[in-house]
């Protein structure tokens, strides 16, 4: 059996279309609630939420779900995800949950559940919620005098600045940093100043002014020039962006020059070895990272572990082998010392850490390896085009050409009709030529496929 409406990060959407509706919502709430009440004592979800409209139609319609199956309903307010994730344990939830389409524009929406360990539902659990949405809702239903209740929790915000601030090395300061810290009018608008501040770093705040409609417009982690604008116009010290539920991040240098996830791994990986903290042996990243990262890891007596593209199946490797780093080249970085989930917060303290004991700037800090150059190329077309025989040729051409310089990795996309085309290596004009040829061929075969 396979999940329909769950993808990769949960269910996402298009707000008040389906699935992301009132109506799918309301169901959702009450098979998940089902599904995790387990034993006699009182049930609790908790309920997280970015700073879209659409979160005002899906939050009360959850929420009655729970309740109409007799589970009591904490609402968290505006807060990243990997909060939600964290007070989901801290307060003996039963089940944890985000509404945000994360970097999507404010059209969107989603919803992401989190189990009482605090990490996200495996595809078991989800196949099996599924199920429960479309067989015997009503058998759900609890009495009258056995329903659940709901209320805000206050302190929500308080209790996420304190603890992304523990993640902070005992006994260092921000003292004499500036940081420019873009929050994508998103769901850290409030608790990224302030943990930066209250560590006692100068702060230069953009995107902090959420109206339900500029979460991630022309700013956050898919869209920095704002960002790398103030960094240059403050002369600040470092730059650092969220996207909309703040699970990942990118930043920049003192001079607007961006860095990617794979050298904040490398720098996080290589600190936490050298301290005697890295666990597992290395580091866990997926089939997109530079072959630089890989490279810089063994020359360290350590270990770049692939997996597939999805923050999931990182954290599922890390889990079964005990990692404790591990992330995307997409900036979301994942830290098991510190939550179950990506952080992009908890992530950029460790890298303010790393700057303010070495002492030096950001731009000899964050570049700890040479990226080989690499290209990605999307082309529309069915996975069935890889099939065919000028494809295959394509392919095995272009491996032999990249053979022990370089690599090449070609995958269809898990949620839209198309086949991706990455090669990397020594030489940047091979690559180019790789991946162009490689496009060519799947692009006559999708519309030889079309014309048949």
């Amino acid at each position: 059996m396979t999940r329909k409406l769950f993808g990769t990060d949960g269910i996402r959407g298009t707000a008040n279309i389906e699935p992301m509706t009132a109506e799918t919502a309301l169901k959702l709430g009450m098979a998940a609630g089902r599904h995790f009440t387990r034993g006699s004592h009182r049930h609790m979800v908790v309920i997280g939420k970015d700073t879209r409209l659409s979160g005002y139609l899906i939050e009360p319609a959850l929420t009655a779900g729970f309740i109409s199956v007799g589970m009591d309903v904490v609402l968290l307010g505006p807060l990243p995800t990997p909060a939600v994730a964290m007070l989901t344990r801290s307060l003996r939830a039963d089940l944890g949950v985000m509404i945000s389409a994360s970097h999507n524009p404010y059209e969107d929406n989603g919803i992401k559940l989190f189990g009482p360990d605090g990490y996200k539902l495996s595809d078991e659990d989800e196949i099996e919620i599924e199920a429960r949405m479309f067989n015997g809702l009503e058998s759900f239903r609890v009495g009258s005098d056995h329903l659940g209740k709901a209320k805000r929790l206050d302190d929500a915000v308080g209790r996420y600045i304190e603890y992304a601030k523990s993640s902070f090395p005992r006994g260092l300061r921000l003292d004499g940093l500036k940081i420019v810290i873009d929050c994508a009018n998103g769901a850290a608008y409030k608790v990224a100043p302030t943990v930066l501040w209250e560590l006692g770093a100068e702060v230069v705040p953009v995107g902090v002014s959420p109206d339900g409609f500029n979460i991630n417009k022309d700013c956050g982690s898919l869209s920095t020039q704002a960002m790398r604008e103030q960094v240059v116009a403050h002369g600040a010290h470092l730059g650092i962006s969220l996207d909309g539920d703040a699970d990942r991040l990118a930043l920049s240098d003192e001079n607007g020059r961006m860095v990617d996830g794979d050298q904040l791994m490398a720098l996080i990986g290589d600190l936490w070895f050298r301290s005697g903290r890295l666990t597992g042996g290395g580091v866990v990243a997926t089939v997109m990272s530079n072959l630089g990262l890989e490279r810089y890891m063994t020359a360290r007596g350590l270990t770049l572990f692939r997996t597939n593209v999805g923050d999931r199946y990182v954290l599922e490797r890390m889990r079964r082998d005990g990692f404790n780093v591990g992330g995307e080249q997409s900036g979301h970085i994942i830290l098991a010392d510190h939550s179950t989930t990506g952080d992009g917060l908890v992530a950029a303290l460790q890298v303010l850490a790393a700057l303010v004991q070495s002492g030096r700037p950001a731009s000899e800090v964050l570049r700890q390896f040479e990226a080989l150059p690499q290209l990605l190329k999307n082309v529309r077309a069915h996975a069935s085009v890889l099939e065919t025989a000028a494809v295959k040729a394509a392919i095995s051409a272009g491996e032999d050409r990249l053979l022990g310089t370089g690599r090449l990795l070609i995958r269809k996309s898990g949620t839209e009709p198309l086949i991706r085309v990455m090669a990397e290596g020594e030489d940047a004009d091979l690559v180019n030529v790789v991946v162009d040829d490689i496009v060519a061929a799947v692009t006559q075969a999708a519309m030889a496929g079309a014309a048949g």
